[in-house]
């Protein structure tokens, strides 16, 4: 059985750029499932939350198919192309804070967001 390997586009900071605090994290993540080598923070928007759209992020092993993928902060980043069109611009920060941690998107296209900085809609 041959692997095959996925069919995906290069892109840069100007999709989306991972700040440092968010980039040691995911370095941190990605080693200890062992995937520091190729594994990648899957970004994507769908459906959802109280102002329309929401963020989903996973842990995956690469970019899969027509995916965009980003390296920035010494880390990758793929975005399939419908969620790039809602991401394009944004910064990705971390933040260990109790109330208001873990991972946070800065998206310029965003018109309204919920107070939870959980959703939105552009």
């Amino acid at each position: 059985m041959t692997a095959t390997i996925p069919n995906y586009k290069i892109g840069n900071e100007k999709l989306i750029k991972v700040l440092p605090n968010a980039s040691d994290k995911l370095t941190s993540l990605l080693t200890k499932q062992g995937r520091a080598e190729n594994g990648a923070l899957r970004v994507a928007v769908v459906g959802g939350g109280c102002s329309g759209l929401q963020y989903k992020m996973d842990l995956v092993d690469g970019p899969a198919n027509r995916d965009i993928m980003v390296v920035t902060g010494n880390v990758r980043v793929v975005i399939d192309p419908k969620s790039a069109l809602f991401v394009s611009g944004s910064e990705l920060d971390y933040s260990d804070d109790l109330q208001q941690g873990g991972f946070k998107v800065k998206n310029p296209n965003a018109v309204v967001t919920c107070s939870c900085g959980e959703s939105f809609a552009a």
